[in-house]
This record gives structure tokens, sequence and C-alpha cells, in this order.
């Protein structure tokens, strides 16, 4: 197995410079009668319903779900629905087709889909993830990247695992075109690779993991840098029309954070259960590959992340706008007021 490369440095989140302008004061609602501690009411709220996904690569997805944590905020006057995500680009459509209000990515997912005229900001960081890495069967004969060159390979397109592959052939001088790319979803790729009609698979945790366990698949290639954060978005009419159901969203993602910090075991637990896996798959999942104690803030270490994918998504053929909507997306991308006022809250 390759030996883990080292995180990348992390830069300044820039907190003080957000605090400054004052950001929790433009929340509508905010320090007023109508906020989430007021418990919410008939009118209290400037929408009558909510749809928000749940994931198993989002463990605070499951956090927020389990313990009710909005619709405690919200009380009866707000319906909210619970969809699952798939992958990135199952929340991608959600967003894009308006069948979700806020729905969980990985940042490269984001980037690509807010390139592509998706009105979708980030609002929080749910995670620093390592979920992505490449996977063979157990008897492979590949032993790393090298090895794909004219071998089949399931990847989900849009998602980080894909962009994982992308960035993982670059490294051993190959591009996409050089493999047979089967488009899968995460889950059908794991049992194509079992069923052997792929040599290959870049996984998405915690399936990834469980096939690790159950069928002694192996991680021939692991690099935590290619791996980007967790984002949590939201659609640019629901910030702009529904701010104060927006930040309630928020502030049950930073509380969701601070408990499963401090119950990584339960954590793991609802990670099993929600994906139907080993609780020790899970625990590995939760205490080794996912990083859940960074800020929730978007700042400059998602942006220098994105910033290093951008090439590869401009000459991917990807985006319609190429390097230019790149740029633009990646400048408009970021939406920290809710995160910064309820990160003050904690």
């Amino acid at each position: 197995m390759t030996p883990r490369i080292s995180r990348r440095t992390a830069t300044a989140l820039g907190l003080s410079a957000m605090a400054g302008m004052g950001l929790a004061a433009c929340v509508p609602g905010e320090g007023s009668e109508n906020t989430a501690s007021a418990g919410g009411g008939e009118g209290e709220w400037s929408t009558g319903t909510l749809t928000i996904d749940w994931a198993t690569y989002n463990p605070l997805s499951l956090v927020v779900r389990d313990q009710k944590l909005i619709e405690d905020a919200l009380g009866s006057a707000v319906t909210v629905t619970w969809v699952q995500s798939a992958g990135s680009n199952k929340a991608n459509e959600f967003l894009r087709s308006g069948s979700a209000d806020v729905a969980s990515t990985a940042g490269s997912a984001a980037l690509l889909a807010r390139a592509n005229g998706s009105p979708i900001k980030v609002i929080d960081i749910y995670s620093q993830p390592e979920w992505s890495a490449l996977v063979v069967g157990e008897d492979s004969d590949i032993t790393g990247p090298a090895d794909l060159a004219g071998r089949s390979v399931a990847a989900t397109p849009g998602t980080d695992p894909y962009f994982f592959l992308v960035q993982t052939l670059a490294e051993a001088g190959l591009s996409v075109d050089e493999v047979e790319l089967q488009p899968l979803q995460h889950a059908d790729g794991r049992s194509a690779l079992e069923g052997g009609s792929v040599e290959a698979w870049s996984g998405l945790d915690p399936i990834m993991a469980a096939a690790e366990k159950e069928s002694g698949a192996q991680l021939v290639y692991r690099n935590v840098d290619f791996n980007t954060y967790g984002f949590l978005n939201a659609t640019e009419d629901f910030i702009d029309n529904h701010a104060d159901v927006a930040q309630v969203v928020v502030d049950a993602y930073e509380q969701a954070r601070t408990w499963a910090l401090e119950n990584l075991e339960e954590t793991a637990q609802l990670l099993a259960d929600a994906a139907s896996i080993d609780l020790a798959v899970a625990t590995t999942v939760i205490q080794e590959r996912s990083n859940l104690d960074v800020s929730g803030v978007p700042g400059e270490d998602q942006l220098a992340v994105l910033e290093a994918i951008s090439p590869m998504l401009s000459d991917s053929g990807d985006v319609r706008g190429g390097a230019e909507a790149v740029e633009t997306a990646r400048g408009e991308i970021l939406h920290a007021d809710f995160a910064t006022a309820a990160v003050e809250k904690q």
C-alpha cells in the first residue's frame, strides 16, 4: 500500500476579518424573538417548508437528523423533509432542480456545479475527510495508479472520487482517456469491482471501508490532499429569501459538530445504522478518515483547495465556460455569514 501523504498545511481562515464585518447582524431574525431559541411558531419563519439532505458521507447530517435539532428549533410551523443523497452528484441534482434547499457535497463537486450555472453557495464546512482512494480486489495485480493504463475503472462523475481518480492518474503521467472509465454510482462501483466487471474503483467511504473489511478490497493509492472538504450547500434563493431558516440549519450543524466530537463512538453507531455497515467499519471512517474538528466557516482553506483543482476542472471539458467560468465560480461560492454567526454562539 502506498504510504499516506501528509495533509496540506492549513492556511488562515481569517475569522477576525469576517467577524469585523458584522455578519451576524445581516441574518434576519438574529437577536429577535423569532430566532431558533424562541422555539418557532406560526408566522415566525419566512417559509413553511425545508427540504434538506442526509448522506452517509456526511456524519454531521446523521447527528442533526437523529437528534431532530432542526425540527426542535423550528417548531411545528415548518415542515422539515429529509432526502438521502447517494453521492455529491445526486445532491447537486437536488439543488439544481429545486428538490432540496440544502444539500451536502464534496468541495470539488460544488465548484463544478457552480461553474456550470447551478446557483449554489457553501454555507458550512462539515468535515475535512479522507474519503476517497484507489481500490482494487483482493487478488489484483494492480499495485498503483501506473498500472491503470488500459484497465476498466469505476468512478462517479462529478464527485470527489472522480476528481481523485483524475489527479491520481496525472501523478502517474496518465489521463482519464487512457483508462476505460465506467461511470457508476458509488455503491454500484463496489459491486462492479467485486463482480469482476471493472478492475479498479475510485471509492468513497463508508462503502469503501466496508469493501475492505467484508471482501478484502485493497487501497493501493491514498492521498489526502486529493480529497476536498465536505461542503454544506444551499441555493441562492434559500439564502436570500429564507436566511432565518438557513441560520437554524447551520446552527444545528455546529451543535452536531460539538456533540459528535465529544461522542465519537455514538456517531460511529449512527453511521453504522444509516449505512447498514459493521460498527468497526463505521468507527474506522469516523475516527481515522473523517476530521470533524475543523472550522465550519468557509474560508481560505477551502479556496486554496478549490484553486488547486481549478486547472483540472478547466481542462476536463466538464465546464461549459472553461477556465473563466471556474474562476468566477470560485470567487462567488463562499457564503460565510451563517457559519460565522453559528460559531460565535458555541
